[in-house]
């Protein structure tokens, strides 16, 4: 197949209210996910394996993790003098404040940075999506139908709540687009807009200017919603693997998902790897009384009690005695001497004292917000 020119464009803050104390600091594209990765990692290593060697990373506010993470782009093969990885902070001007309010008014703000590509196509994506996703496909999808804008979408039931951000449309038996609606009120399937968009990049210069000049900022509501009877909307099904999160019981149910083989093998193939940040760490130390139970467990761990059913981040230590069972434990945490967690998320840098227990629910986990000491 031959590669069709496209840059990306990513929105890393674009759910960050509703995950809670999970994005208190940081963004939802530096959100740790899996023992080593951060949620940005998916979408940009699916544009990297696409070929896309242009991608620009919208940034919104508490971004310096994502900065610190994603660095020079070197481990996506970024770091070049054309093209590559650019972080783009807000911008400030006379009707704009920096501070977007939706994907549109986000866009006007890199306005120069679409204008000055180099691709004949643009992805948009957000940062919400656990998936190793082919963009060549759904551009040569795009092409064939001689679409306008293409959307990405899976078949899936909605909860009615925490579906603020979730829209879904009708398709026809040609895949084009029908009617359209913001947070649906129905658990049946329906056809889930995925945040992910393919279009050509001088259509996409004209929708933001358009959408500047009349003070429109919603790309799903102002664009999707009002013009998908008079513009080719077309839709692509993702039929492999895609864990949405929306929230920290999305996080949680996707995290614990990982554990089984079958996940793992839709998401990392050898041939399409899920590329992160690299840390020169040793590989995991096991102590006498450690046991370990289908889980995952990143370098740098010190284990010495009991993991069942859970995630281990780089650098974190379980205590002797400690019993750790569907769990989630970020890096450089400290589980002390006979401490017990089970459907616990303790993020980065928590000290859980010896002989504390801490037990949540599997629809209610707990969570514990960064460096706490329990």
């Amino acid at each position: 197949m031959i590669k069709r020119t496209a840059m990306g464009i990513i929105f890393s803050n674009m759910h960050d209210n509703h995950l809670g104390s999970l994005t208190r600091g940081r963004t939802t594209g530096s959100v740790p996910f899996g023992g080593r990765y951060r949620l940005v990692d998916f979408v940009l290593s699916s544009m990297v394996n696409s070929g896309v060697r242009e991608v620009g990373v919208i940034a919104k506010s508490n971004y310096q993790t994502l900065m610190e993470h994603l660095g020079s782009g070197r481990e996506w093969d970024l770091a070049r003098k054309l093209g590559g990885l650019t972080v783009l902070p807000p911008y400030s001007s006379g009707d704009n404040q920096g501070i977007y309010a939706g994907r549109l008014d986000a866009l006007a703000g890199v306005s120069s940075y679409i204008q000055n590509g180099r691709a004949e196509y643009v992805i948009l994506a957000d940062c919400d999506l656990i998936a190793n996703l082919d963009f060549q496909k759904m551009i040569a999808f795009h092409e064939e139908k001689g679409a306008e804008i293409t959307l990405a979408y899976r078949r899936e039931k909605i909860r009615r709540e925490g579906n603020e951000n979730i829209s879904v449309f009708e398709v026809g038996s040609d895949g084009r687009v029908g009617q359209v609606w913001l947070s649906p009120q129905t658990e049946e399937e329906q056809n889930a807009y995925l945040n992910v968009a393919v279009m050509k990049r001088e259509l996409l210069e004209k929708i933001v200017e358009d959408a500047r000049s009349r003070n429109k900022r919603s790309f799903t509501k102002d664009i999707l919603v009002e013009k998908s009877d008079s513009m080719r909307i077309y839709a692509y099904e993702i039929e492999n693997c895609v864990m949405r999160i929306n929230s920290l019981q999305d996080y949680f149910d996707a995290s614990m998902a990982l554990l089984q083989p079958q996940v793992r093998q839709e998401l990392f193939p050898s041939n399409r790897p899920i590329l992160t940040r690299v840390r020169d760490q040793v590989p995991a130390k096991y102590g006498l009384g450690a046991a370990v139970k289908n889980s995952l467990v990143a370098d740098g761990c010190i284990i010495e009690g009991a993991v069942e059913n859970s995630i281990i981040f780089r650098g974190a230590k379980i205590g002797r005695g400690a019993v750790i069972r569907n769990s989630i434990v970020m890096a450089g945490s400290v589980i002390g001497d006979g401490a017990r967690l089970e459907y616990v998320v303790a993020d980065r840098e928590t000290t859980i004292r010896d002989t504390r227990t801490l037990v949540g629910y599997k629809t209610y986990p707990l969570f514990i917000e960064k460096k706490s000491v329990i």
